[in-house]
């Protein structure tokens, strides 16, 4: 599990914030983001703190590397999960090239500006990327579990100076919502 930041900063500047912040200027001010690989049931995997200008779309292969699920029974440890169900900030030939590469059932839409592009190269614009908008339709899965994850004052304000102390409250949340789960399980 990592906690991403902007590279290293100058210390002698009163207005850069350190590293371990995971704090950076967007139209909101000083903001943070919290990114999550979760499963079927929204329950997060893996969390990671950016500052707040950084994009979605870079966090995903640092998440889909720290991915590491424990098997009921003997094995290694399942890290490459079914499928990715992502929104449109994640279309990226790059991300797709690296799905398709670790077998991963990819299920991103394709945005219109796009498809734009792809039908104006004509037959070098290549094939549209498969797309199940039956399976996408589980995505508010992940928007709930965000939700949920927010219902912390601390996790949706963020109080806390530090990343590391943030991203803390969030695994104390996850922790809380995995073992609510399990208890619910025959």
């Amino acid at each position: 599990m990592a906690v991403l930041s902007r590279g290293p900063s100058n210390y002698n500047n009163p207005l850069a914030e350190p590293v371990d912040h995971g704090l950076g200027r967007s139209r909101g001010g000083l903001t943070s983001k919290l990114h999550a690989l979760v499963d079927g049931h929204g329950l997060p995997l893996v969390l990671a703190v950016t500052p707040g200008q950084a994009g979605d779309s870079p966090v995903l292969p640092v998440l889909l590397e720290h991915l590491s699920v424990r098997r009921a029974g003997p094995g290694r440890p399942r890290s490459r999960p079914d499928a990715v169900l992502a929104d449109k900030a994640y279309s990226s030939r790059g991300h797709r090239a690296l799905l398709r590469a670790a077998r991963i059932h990819t299920v991103i839409p394709e945005p219109s500006d796009q498809q734009q592009h792809r039908r104006n190269r004509g037959r070098r614009g290549g094939r549209p990327p498969v797309f199940d908008a039956d399976l996408y339709k589980q995505r508010n899965v992940i928007e709930r579990g965000f939700a949920d994850l927010k219902h912390w004052r601390g996790i949706a304000t963020r109080y806390d100076k530090k990343a590391v102390t943030w991203r803390g409250a969030a695994v104390l949340k996850t922790i809380i919502r995995w073992l609510r789960h399990l208890r619910d399980t025959p």
